[in-house]
């Protein structure tokens, strides 16, 4: 992208050009979030810095250089070739404010967490904006895996579930994942607006889960984990039902996207059991 844009790209410009192009790809090489100034990708962001400590990239103060020689565009897909030249014609005379104003006008979800989308657009496409932000008064508690999908995939289906508390059950909230080990998934959740609790004390030992293979062997886990962990934690399961009813719509969040295979199941069960517990229970 900056090798096509000569090189050198606003930081905010080269968000909305690449958003822009995974929008055109079958398979998003990027996803993004809502944020301070629309479409966001935290993973490219993470991906520019790395560039810029190897040396590929400088970073001005505010945007990016291209700081080798190296024909990129020789080196990637046909197709994501002919879609960056696609952006390229299409927006690139576009000015920075205008391609803003072109991304939260098209993608309203987008600009939702916007500090600067009244600056941008009249009142009817604020309405738009105001309309795609999920707001659900109804009280439930979620639970979520994050394997499989993004981080950025991962918070839109909190912000779209209308999450307001995401808490982690992890025994040890480490991730070899982008943005899932705890500080990480703490700061990105509390940037949109969640509220992020740990609670370390129901979460599976790592020397627990080792050897799981089959669905019987994680049924034997659960089972000892019913037994021996939700009979003590009681105390701790409390603690979510008080956060529920406070806050209305909470999340519980492990690893494993089949639900199946996750003790975040079990606990959710054991908290159904609370007095006092009238909520539905959806896994997204």
């Amino acid at each position: 992208m900056l090798q096509l844009f000569g090189g050198r790209l606003d930081k905010v410009r080269l968000q909305k050009l690449l958003f822009l192009f995974t929008r055109m790809q079958p398979l998003p090489e990027y996803d993004f979030v809502p944020y301070k100034y629309g479409c966001y990708s935290f993973s490219a962001n993470a991906d520019l810095s790395t560039m810029i400590a190897k040396g590929l990239l400088v970073e001005s103060k505010n945007g990016y250089i291209k700081n080798d020689g190296k024909d990129y565009l020789t080196h990637i897909k046909v197709e994501d070739r002919e879609r960056l030249q696609r952006v390229k014609a299409d927006y690139g005379r576009m000015s920075t404010r205008a391609l803003v104003k072109h991304t939260y006008i098209k993608y309203p979800f987008f600009a939702t967490r916007s500090e600067v989308a009244a600056d941008f657009l009249d009142k009817r496409d604020l309405e738009k904006v105001e309309a795609s932000i999920s707001r659900n008064s109804k009280a439930a508690l979620f639970t979520i895996g994050y394997e499989g999908i993004s981080l950025e995939s991962y918070l839109v289906r909190l912000l779209l579930n209308d999450v307001r508390v995401l808490v982690d059950v992890r025994n040890t909230p480490l991730s070899m994942k982008y943005g899932f080990s705890k500080n990480q998934l703490k700061r990105y959740c509390e940037s949109l607006g969640i509220n992020y609790v740990h609670i370390p004390e129901l979460g599976i030992e790592p020397k627990d889960r080792r050897h799981l293979n089959t669905q019987a062997d994680y049924d034997k886990l659960f089972q000892s984990y019913r037994q021996r962990n939700l009979t003590k934690t009681k105390d701790q399961q409390m603690q979510i039902l008080e956060l529920l009813m406070e806050n209305q719509r909470v999340a519980l969040t492990c690893f494993e996207a089949n639900i199946c295979q996750c003790h975040r199941k079990h606990l959710a069960e054991a908290i159904e059991k609370l007095p006092g517990f009238v909520y539905p229970v959806v896994h997204i």
